[in-house]
């Protein structure tokens, strides 16, 4: 991982005084870097994934100027956005397209580019984002505003044996009762490395729901870090469906910092071929009386491997805290690989924290019952995988006016994982 970390540092130097925002901070996050190197197996919450990929490959800048570039030359570009009317903030090659884009008429949207802030610096891949990060969105939805749903949508083109590297940084916050509901779609083609970086604020009694698609190229690195704080009374709605990349992590960092509040932390992956997903998650409550929901399930054909590590702790003081982590795996076959690591560290008494785990091939007894009834053995299969990742994806809580075509647009693009795997 040292031939990893000396590319992207001296990436980094050819680069920094062309980056926007405080160098100061850049090249702190660059000197902690340094002094700790791109993460390895050795450390507890990098277990069971290895970014050894990452040094093989020599990542470069994306090209200068993606306004001379016309993303619609991705095969089915605009069959891979849902069908809706509404407002889309698009970035290609890790740069914002306003030309592509629709603002939302509530609310506030600006450019990392231009209104450069760095946010926590707690993991490596934040150092590494804080270092190099060239834009990003940032969202501001003032006080009892409902800003409705809203697409952000990352392209990355195939760049011809040119692997590049872009590392978003963005930037939501709700304010006290306010409304969002963010649908994400990141997309691509070809070899790259996507790192985005979410720094969330949920002030009291806001709402935010976070729905989240990764589709990426199968020859992609996904490698997401998101951290979010929310106060009194407020909810934090998020759901990751995982399919595409060669190698994708999300990690979660979530603060429940005021009472009464409320995170779900829902995910499923869809993983064939040689993939690895890594589902992490870390929720801190720190008040009384919140809650958290995390219910992960994993579908796994061919080589592919799945990692779920969840993390709840529970401060002193947190009484009435209600915790509850859930992690299933169905292996369709016998090369694939599950690793899953629930955790609870609790300092209150008054509490009702859970968790397990199940992982296991699908039901002989259940795939005879329908081979019984004339359907044969691959569809039956398929029947059961899919009503496996239904209940993952009864999960999602969506606005009613969008639901029925974003509900439609997620099947779809299953079916379309389905098709580039052994079931």
């Amino acid at each position: 991982m040292q031939a990893a970390t000396a590319s992207f540092l001296a990436r980094f130097a050819g680069l920094k005084f062309r980056l926007p925002g405080d160098l100061a901070v850049r090249e702190a996050a660059c000197a902690q870097l340094i002094q700790d190197g791109l993460p390895t197996r050795a450390l507890e919450a990098w277990k069971y994934t290895s970014l050894k990929p990452l040094a093989e490959i020599t990542f470069a800048e994306a090209l200068s100027d993606v306004s001379a570039l016309d993303p619609a030359h991705l095969p089915g570009f605009f069959s891979l956005l849902p069908d809706l009317d509404l407002p889309r903030l698009v970035f290609l090659d890790g740069r914002y397209r306003a030309d592509l884009s629709v603002l939302p008429e509530a609310g506030r949207v600006g450019q990392f580019a231009l209104q450069p802030r760095f946010g926590a610096r707690v993991g490596p891949l934040d150092l590494l984002n804080t270092m190099l990060a060239e834009d990003g969105v940032l969202i501001e939805i003032p006080a009892d505003v409902d800003a409705g749903t809203v697409l952000l949508i990352s392209l990355a083109q195939d760049t011809k044996g040119r692997p590049i590297a872009f590392h978003p940084r963005h930037r939501i916050t709700l304010g006290d009762g306010a409304r969002l509901e963010l649908m994400e779609i990141a997309v691509g083609q070809g070899v790259y490395l996507h790192n985005p970086v979410y720094d969330i604020n949920v002030g009291d009694g806001a709402q935010f729901t976070h729905l989240r698609l990764q589709d990426e190229s199968r020859q992609a690195f996904h490698l997401a870090s998101l951290h979010a704080t929310l106060g009194a009374r407020a909810i934090y709605d998020s759901f990751t469906l995982g399919l595409g990349g060669a190698l994708a992590r999300a990690e979660m960092q979530v603060v429940l910092g005021g009472e009464f509040g409320m995170a779900h932390l829902n995910a499923a992956q869809l993983l064939g071929g040689t993939q690895h997903g890594d589902f992490t998650t870390c929720v801190r409550h720190q008040a009384k009386h919140c809650g958290s929901r995390q219910t992960v399930k994993n579908v796994l054909a061919g080589s592919s491997r799945g990692v779920f590590q969840g993390r709840i702790e529970v401060a002193r003081g947190a009484d009435k805290t209600d915790g509850f982590q859930m992690n299933q795996a169905l292996l369709l076959s016998p090369d694939a690989e599950m690793d899953s690591k629930p955790e609870l560290q609790i300092f209150a008494d008054d509490v009702k924290c859970s968790h397990g785990a199940t992982v296991g091939a699908l039901d002989e007894d259940q795939l005879f019952y329908l081979q019984s009834r004339g359907i044969d053995l691959a569809t039956a299969r398929s029947m059961l995988v899919r009503a496996f990742l239904a209940e993952a994806l009864s999960q999602i809580t969506l606005a009613p006016a969008s639901e029925s075509v974003i509900r439609a647009f997620l099947d779809a693009r299953i079916e379309t994982a389905f098709g580039g795997i052994a079931l």
